[in-house]
């Protein structure tokens, strides 16, 4: 509790941690990061074994950011020249609230506060978060070794693309500042991107994302269902399914792998079990693209296509993607929906993307 000498890790669960529910650490500065006060003229010294908690996390897909009360000039030039500066998103050098800060960067990266974890070495500013926002897990940084050994601050997947989590996010920061300042319609936005669709069937080296996906993956997710790694690659082998992996570029850098889909070949009606597209990417348009690509495949296998919805509650925007591809209902079990398409009224891919298919 706040006020022992121990100074314990402070977290709003009761009983077991949920295993990798931290997705963003979020620092203190002054006797957190380094040893002593910046403004009051110290010398300070960076911690080694803190910045060595840093990168690794970075390593392993979560993200680190800065909450501190401290001049932003000053502390951000010593950031840049301790060399790591860049390990950082959307830090927050001010002397707001820390709270206050911790919802600015929880809003920049389109994260729940739930997901967030706040190192501090001072009493009331660990009791003024723990207090405003209790969502979030609150570390003494006496405690960090003890913190970062447990379960929520360890991801449920490491996947090729985890070391590049922080990269395709400060692309997307830039993304997003760019938008602020864009003149033009949204078309005329996505346009100036060069946005690079790609689709293909997946690999074996795809499928830990792929399984990561399935978990993640809620608003642009037709069933919910999660696959297993050994699942996915058994109906990746399967002569009667069709395992598909979509990824997308723009001129900024890599999306990563941000959609997958699964069919059954059967006749005379495929079947679409399941078909996902990040959140990263729900503003792009593209849920629409793979879904088109899979009714141009059964078009010219001379099959109807159905697919099967789950309403969770959660997942309105895919419901809408399937509408507005030309899907309707055929049958009902209460949340869950047969729906079939209408192959002759396929939609070509927005003129904004480029689309590749890759054998």
């Amino acid at each position: 509790m706040i006020g022992s000498t121990e100074k314990p890790v402070l977290a709003p669960d009761v009983g077991k941690p949920a295993a990798g529910r931290i997705k963003c650490v979020v620092w203190d500065l002054d006797n957190t990061l380094w040893d002593g006060v910046l403004l009051e003229g110290d010398a300070v010294a960076i911690r080694p074994a803190v910045v060595g908690h840093v990168r690794r996390l970075d390593s392993i897909g979560v993200l680190n950011s800065i909450a501190s009360k401290n001049d932003r000039a000053t502390a951000m030039a010593k950031l840049r020249a301790l060399g790591i500066a860049e390990l950082f998103l959307f830090p927050q050098v001010c002397w707001n609230a820390k709270s206050d800060s911790i919802r600015q960067i929880a809003a920049k990266l389109n994260l729940g506060l739930g997901a967030f974890a706040f190192v501090d070495d001072q009493e009331f500013e660990l009791a003024e978060v723990a207090s405003a926002l209790p969502q979030v897990t609150c570390v003494d940084i006496a405690a960090i070794e003890e913190a970062v050994a447990r379960p929520d601050f360890r991801p449920r997947f490491v996947t090729d693309e985890s070391a590049q989590r922080r990269g395709m996010y400060q692309s997307q920061l830039t993304r997003d500042d760019l938008e602020a300042d864009f003149v033009g319609t949204s078309e005329e936005f996505l346009a100036s991107l060069d946005l690079q669709f790609t689709i293909g069937p997946a690999r074996r080296e795809d499928l830990q994302r792929a399984e990561e996906l399935t978990v993640r993956t809620n608003q642009l997710n037709s069933t919910g269902k999660t696959y297993s790694y050994d699942e996915l690659d058994a109906l990746r082998e399967s002569p009667d399914h069709l395992l598909l992996v979509a990824s997308l570029t723009d001129r900024f850098g890599c999306y990563g792998k941000i959609g997958l889909a699964l069919v059954e070949k059967a006749m005379p009606d495929w079947r679409l079990h399941m078909m996902l597209m990040s959140c990263r990417v729900m503003s792009r348009g593209v849920g629409m693209v793979l879904l088109g690509h899979i009714m141009g495949l059964a078009h010219a296998a001379g099959a109807g296509l159905h697919a099967d919805f789950v309403e969770t509650g959660k997942n309105r925007m895919m419901q809408i993607t399937y509408a507005f591809s030309g899907f309707r209902e055929i049958s009902r079990d209460g949340s869950q929906v047969m729906l079939a398409a209408d192959l002759d009224s396929r939609q070509p891919a927005p003129s904004y993307v480029t689309v590749e298919v890759t054998e």
